[in-house]
């Protein structure tokens, strides 16, 4: 089977995409033999605005509905693969949307979201981001994390601290998962997770989707597809073959005024990062360009079997361990 072949055979999820929702976008996932992609759907809305976005976002979906299908299920997953779509599974970057509302949670579900990130950066009400000094998981949040665990929304702890990502971890009866990081291992960055943190969340049943944002890979900007399939290396050797798959971070289509509004506290408040030039990858660059990441994986020597759970098979499973079907 040549790399192609198996792509084209493989179920391949991408667990974390917040590009600009277009059916250029939908095309393009098409054409990188997309399976399914957790797509963002509020970062730092609030439960209206959030809803609004979700209500564009479904009639954007109906009106490409030759080219996507909506993901409530894994059983969503395997009929975008029979019916050559993509499958679009909702996604919050931060809980902030529940506000202080725990009925909330389950509203949300209905409406199709599946995975939330418990907090974007800095501190809301369930607990603290990456880039503030951290008091771990509120009381609040325990009681958010059980209902998310009820309910079957998947916890995600890519922009957490250290701490509330912990107690998060011991807290769930439900695996979680760092969606889309980078091993600080490799580079230190406040984002990137060191073998530690690697270590424990798969010890306790968690999950890992790598990311290509060139800011937190070892080459930067000058990465290549080669340089990820490095660094997706280095975390399978801490978290095994079975805990691990894609999250690229695809932010395709968005301008400036996004990423600014990405980096203030809010969108709008202080200035938390700043990335400087934002470049993908040589040779996955676009969503178009996925089949180079499976034969990037390929030439470094990964098995066909290694390469599927990979690119989508640990995913899909991880999720019916949470979703419940």
């Amino acid at each position: 089977m040549t790399p192609l072949e198996l792509h084209n055979d493989a179920i391949v999820i991408d667990g974390l995409i917040i590009a600009k929702w277009s059916r250029e976008l939908f095309e393009d996932m098409r054409l990188g033999g997309l399976t399914a992609a957790n797509c963002t759907v509020s970062v730092w809305e609030g439960f209206q605005a959030t809803v609004d976005n979700i209500v564009k976002s479904n009639a954007l979906m109906a009106e490409c509905s030759d080219l996507v299908l909506p993901v409530r299920t894994t059983a969503d997953i395997t009929r975008a693969k029979e019916e050559g779509k993509t499958g679009i599974l909702y996604g919050f970057q931060n809980a902030h949307a529940f506000e202080d509302q725990i009925g909330y949670v389950e509203i949300f579900k209905q409406l199709g979201v599946g995975i939330v990130q418990m907090c974007y950066n800095t501190q809301n009400l369930v607990g603290t981001g990456c880039y503030e000094r951290d008091g771990g998981l509120s009381g609040f949040g325990r009681e958010i994390v059980a209902e998310m665990n009820r309910v079957g929304i998947m916890c995600d702890l890519s922009h957490v601290g250290a701490k509330t990502s912990e107690e998060v971890i011991l807290e769930s009866k439900k695996p979680v998962c760092y969606s889309h990081c980078l091993p600080s291992g490799l580079k230190e960055h406040p984002r990137n997770k060191s073998d530690e943190e690697l270590k424990f969340i798969a010890d306790h049943g968690g999950f890992v989707g790598v990311t290509m944002f060139t800011p937190f890979l070892r080459a930067g900007i000058d990465a290549t597809v080669d340089d990820y399939v490095e660094a997706i290396e280095y975390v399978m050797n801490i978290v095994g073959e079975d805990a691990i798959g894609i999250g690229t971070d695809f932010t395709q289509g968005h301008g400036k005024d996004f990423f600014e509004w990405l980096t203030h506290d809010k969108g709008y408040a202080r200035r938390l990062t700043s990335f400087g030039k934002i470049i993908n990858p040589e040779g996955i660059r676009t969503v178009g360009e996925f089949p180079n990441l499976t034969e990037a994986l390929l030439r470094r020597g990964f098995s066909e079997s290694v390469v599927r759970k990979i690119m989508g098979e640990n995913w899909v499973r991880v999720l019916k361990d949470v979703w419940g079907e």
